[in-house]
């Protein structure tokens, strides 16, 4: 794993802190926090849109990117709001175990594959 994937990787689990804080105790709680239309099921779109509002609140002077002081602990280099959602999606891809383009709560809820 390269540096630059690992530290992607170390901030998407520093932006989904928030997100798993307040998620309750089952994995169908957790699911309706991304599910926007309710339909039981986490779309690509559902996915990127909730944990995009990490990136977006850690974002102080909204310029789409998060800089070094930006981020959580003042360490790293800096990433554009379109490269973190093109992690995002790989992620998601990894995730979508069953290949369906969506994520059940099971899936959602598990580590991603290697």
């Amino acid at each position: 794993m390269t540096v630059r994937r690992l530290g992607l990787l170390l901030l998407l689990l520093l932006l989904l802190l928030p997100a798993l804080a307040h998620a309750q105790n089952t994995p169908d709680e957790y699911l309706r926090l991304f599910d926007a239309n309710g339909d039981g099921r986490v779309s690509e779109a559902e996915y990127v849109a909730h944990l995009s509002e990490g990136f977006q609140r850690l974002d102080r002077n909204r310029d789409g990117v998060l800089e070094t002081d930006e981020l959580p602990g003042g360490h790293g280099k800096p990433i554009t709001l379109k490269q973190y959602q093109d992690n995002l999606r790989r992620q998601f891809h990894k995730l979508d175990r069953n290949h369906d383009g969506y994520l059940d709560a099971r899936e959602l809820t598990q580590p991603p594959q290697g």
